[in-house]
C-alpha cells in the first residue's frame, strides 16, 4: 500500500497514472493500495468522477485523478497523435472524417448524456462513417485523447462514454514545464527508486523532455545503486528486500512491473516469458512474494465464490503459502466473496 491512501484517488493520484485496459484487474491495482477496500468502492469513486479512464499516456488506457485529465492529455498526447498519422490514412480518417464524429458525438452527449460503446459506434455507422477494421476504435482513441471524450461510468457492465468538458470539472491549468516536473514527481515519488529510462518508458516521453521533468521537481533525489543512478521521492527510503515477508496477488497489468522499462529487480529472467508467454504484450497476474514474482495466478469465479489457482516457479514453503493464502483472503474481501484456493 502506499501512504496515506485511503480513498481510490488517492492511489491514482500519487501513481500518476495507472494502466487500465483489463478494467476489473484495474480496479483490483488500485484495491491493492489502499485498506480496507472493495470493488465498488472503487467503481463508485468512477461514478463520482473522482478518477477518470481514458488514453493520457503511450496510446494506452489508464486510470487518472479527475484534476490530472486534462494537463496530462495536453501533455503527452500529441506526440501519440503525430505517430498514429500512418494509421490513421491507411484507415483512410483525415482531419474532415474526425471533426464529423466530434460533431456527432457532441450533439448526441451534450447534456450529460452517456452512451455504451455499441451505441457509439451504431452513431458514426448511422452517419455513414464506417467502423469497420478498426476504425470506430480508432475514432473514439483520436476523440479521447483530443479531450472531446471520456470514459463515463459502467452501466449494466457496459463502458460508457461521456464529453470530458461535462463529465469532468475544470482543474488548475500546467504549463508544459510544471506539468512535466509534477509528472516526475509523482512518478518517482510512487515508483522510485527507478531509472531516467523506466520514467521515458512509463510517460512516453523524450529523454530531452522526461530529463526537464526531473531537474523542475523539487522533492526528489539521485541514488546510486551498483553502476547505475536512480531517482526516488527525496525523503523515502531505499526497500530493503529481506524486510520484506508479504505476499500479493497482482493483476496482469498492475504498475509493479509494467511501470518499470526494467524489471530484473523483481522479476528473474529465466521467469520473463512466463509472464508474458508468447511475447504478445498480454501480462499475466503475478504473485509476489517477498518483492518479488514467484509465479502467476488465475481466478475462476462462481456463483457464491472464486477460487484462485496459483502456478508457483517452484514449490512453496508454509510460511509462503500461508502468505498467498492471506493475500487471496483480501482479494476475497475485495470482491465480496468467499475464497478456495486451488493448489
Amino acid at each position: 500500500m502506499l501512504r496515506n491512501c485511503r480513498q481510490p484517488a488517492d492511489a491514482v493520484t500519487a501513481l500518476g497514472a495507472m494502466q487500465a485496459q483489463d478494467y476489473l484487474g484495474a480496479l483490483w491495482s488500485i484495491g491493492l493500495r489502499m485498506p480496507d477496500s472493495t470493488e465498488a468502492l472503487v467503481e463508485q469513486a468512477l461514478a463520482e468522477r473522482k478518477i477518470v479512464r481514458t488514453w493520457p499516456m503511450r496510446g494506452t488506457l489508464h486510470f487518472v485523478a479527475a484534476p490530472d485529465v486534462r494537463w496530462m492529455l495536453e501533455l503527452l498526447t500529441p506526440r501519440i497523435i503525430t505517430a498514429s498519422a500512418s494509421r490513421a490514412r491507411n484507415l483512410e480518417l483525415d482531419a474532415a472524417v474526425f471533426l464529423r464524429c466530434e460533431k456527432l458525438f457532441v450533439r448526441a452527449l451534450t447534456g450529460g448524456g452517456q452512451l455504451a460503446r455499441a451505441a457509439m459506434m451504431d452513431l458514426l455507422e448511422t452517419n455513414k462513417i464506417s467502423t469497420a477494421k478498426q476504425r470506430g476504435y480508432h475514432i473514439l482513441w483520436r476523440l479521447a485523447q483530443e479531450r472531446v471524450i471520456v470514459f463515463g461510468a459502467r452501466a449494466d457492465k457496459s463502458q460508457t462514454f461521456a464529453l470530458l468538458e461535462e463529465w469532468v470539472a475544470r482543474a488548475k491549468k500546467l504549463d508544459r514545464a510544471a506539468a512535466l516536473a509534477e509528472l516526475a514527481q509523482r512518478y518517482f515519488s510512487s515508483h522510485g527508486p527507478a531509472l531516467l529510462s523506466d520514467f521515458v518508458g512509463w510517460a512516453g516521453l523524450k529523454v530531452g523532455d522526461a530529463r526537464e521533468g526531473i531537474a523542475g521537481a523539487s522533492q526528489l533525489r539521485q541514488e546510486k545503486i551498483g553502476s547505475e543512478n536512480f531517482w526516488l521521492a527525496a525523503d523515502a527510503e531505499i526497500p530493503d528486500a529481506k524486510k520484506m515477508s508479504e505476499a500479493h496477488l497482482l493483476p496482469g497489468f498492475d504498475e509493479y512491473l509494467l511501470g518499470y522499462k526494467d524489471r530484473r529487480a523483481v522479476l528473474a529472467s529465466k521467469h520473463a516469458g512466463k509472464i508474458v508467454p508468447g511475447s504478445n504484450g498480454m501480462f499475466l497476474p503475478t504473485i509476489i512474494i517477498n518483492g518479488q514474482v514467484a509465479g502467476t495466478w488465475k481466478r475462476t469465479l462462481k456463483k457464491k465464490s472464486v477460487v484462485i489457482t496459483p502456478s508457483c516457479f517452484q514449490p512453496l514453503k508454509k510460511t509462503a503459502k500461508l502468505a498467498v493464502e492471506v493475500a487471496a483472503a483480501r482479494y476475497g474481501k475485495f470482491l465480496g466473496l468467499p475464497v478456495a484456493i486451488n493448489w
